[in-house]
């Protein structure tokens, strides 16, 4: 078959047979992320340009990460209670208001303030976009729609991160400006083309028994997986804050400092799928071993980059390919460990690691920048990594451990819903999509960037 009659083949297996509705989502979503530029800059923004100390920065990003966290919670509730119409459109106002606040705020506990408010109406949406996914996409088709959604994602934080670089040469206002307008105009464009998708809720099943989530926490082999995805999670955190201050400190501009960021989405939109599939069959405890290893060290590389735009560019991509490789693998362990009636509560309890390590993760890393010097921090992502790493080779050892088992890591169960349905007891699996990180119940389980 001649190549351009394989690629028409290729995006129309990919792309059709979606509705129409889901289109214009995804459409608003690749415009908030092509405008998302304030997150990935807010840290250099506030250390470079306003003259805050390192410490400051990672103060104010993680008050950022605690309104994301609040939000999750209070975003999903919001999104059964009053709808995913206005939930979206509400949550999209208020951060187009907050972020465009932003750029004109002063002083210290002011801004600390609004990144706050930022980081809670950002958050809120995502519930209500997975929500609506779910809605409008028939199951077999979630996977992909849900994939093609982080796909649009990546593309918009790709784009933003390297052309923010250059607007800042122009002032970060312009920054903050644009990413307000561009949320504006996805919640113009959700309001006018998506109707509300809430469907009757259904009488709760008498049949299953009750979790709650204290039975969620006394579940020991979870709350390892957790923990270890917490280390993990400490790690990555440093890539949105701490890596900007020690890259500002190395003389390296805006403008390189975004096409180097921006090497993170290119490279989940390129290899995301192929490294999927090269992963399928390959030992879980293994994949899951060597995604710590080069998550952890790609950023413990970054205490050799020196004043090197390029050496931090080769750190991204190495750390980039430990985060493709443990995103799938994990939503496919976290899904089998949760029984079939509690898998919100389990992958709730596991996206609190994000959701700390947002908080934690940006304070502790500008604290030691500071205070010891970027060998300190890199150093740490490095140890991380590795007692990650070794958690999840001692996990897979272990009798009818849950990282060594059988299934295939990318095997995607097309009549999912129809097989719990009929044996609601049963454990199940997750189906894999492309992307890293935040495919959060698929998109909401690791953070991404904010819009």
């Amino acid at each position: 078959m001649p190549v351009p009659a394989r690629i028409r083949r290729a995006a129309t297996e990919t792309m059709g047979g979606l509705p129409r509705q889901f289109w214009w989502l995804w459409t608003a979503t690749l415009v908030n992320r092509l405008g998302g530029f304030v997150v990935t800059f807010l840290a250099l923004y506030l250390t470079t340009d306003r003259g805050y100390s390192a410490s400051y920065a990672g103060l104010v990003a993680s008050l950022f990460g605690l309104g994301s966290a609040v939000a999750a919670v209070g975003g999903g509730v919001l999104t059964d209670r009053i709808g995913r119409r206005p939930t979206l459109v509400a949550a999209q106002l208020g951060t187009a208001l907050f972020t465009a606040v932003l750029g004109f705020t002063d002083g210290p506990v002011a801004i600390a303030a609004v990144a706050f408010l930022v980081g809670l109406c950002n958050n809120a949406s995502r519930p209500a976009v997975s929500a609506i996914i779910a809605d409008i996409v028939p199951a077999a088709d979630r996977v992909r729609a849900f994939a093609l959604n982080y796909w649009a994602i990546n593309i918009g934080f790709g784009v933003s991160a390297a052309a923010a670089g250059l607007i800042a040469t122009h002032g970060y206002l312009v920054l903050f400006l644009l990413d307000a307008l561009s949320t504006l105009l996805c919640a113009v464009l959700i309001f006018v083309k998506i109707p509300e998708t809430r469907p009757d809720v259904p009488a709760a099943r008498r049949d299953e028994p009750t979790v709650g989530l204290g039975s969620v926490f006394r579940d020991g082999r979870f709350m390892v997986v957790v923990a270890l995805n917490l280390l993990l999670a400490l790690v990555v955190q440093q890539g949105s804050t701490t890596l900007a201050v020690d890259m500002g400190r190395a003389g390296i501009s805006a403008t390189q400092y975004g096409l180097v960021i921006g090497l993170n989405g290119l490279l989940i939109v390129l290899l995301q799928i192929p490294l999927t599939r090269a992963m399928e069959g390959r030992s879980r405890t293994a994949l899951l071993v060597a995604s710590a290893l080069l998550t952890g060290w790609g950023f413990g590389l970054t205490a050799l980059a020196g004043s090197s735009a390029l050496f931090y560019a080769g750190t991204v991509a190495v750390w980039t390919i430990g985060e493709i490789m443990n995103a799938p693998t994990m939503m496919a362990l976290v899904a089998e460990l949760s029984p079939t009636h509690a898998r919100g509560r389990y992958q709730g309890v596991h996206s609190l690691s994000w959701s700390l390590a947002s908080f934690v993760g940006p304070a502790a890393g500008g604290l030691l920048l500071q205070h010891v010097g970027g060998g300190a921090v890199w150093g740490a992502c490095a140890v991380c990594g590795t007692l990650a790493a070794l958690g999840y080779a001692v996990l897979g050892r272990q009798p009818g451990a849950p990282t060594a088992a059988a299934e295939p890591v990318g095997a995607v169960p097309v009549a999912a819903e129809a097989a719990e349905t009929a044996a609601p007891e049963a454990v199940g699996t997750v189906a894999v999509q492309p992307g890293a990180a935040d495919t959060r119940a698929a998109t909401e389980t690791a953070p991404m960037p904010a819009g």
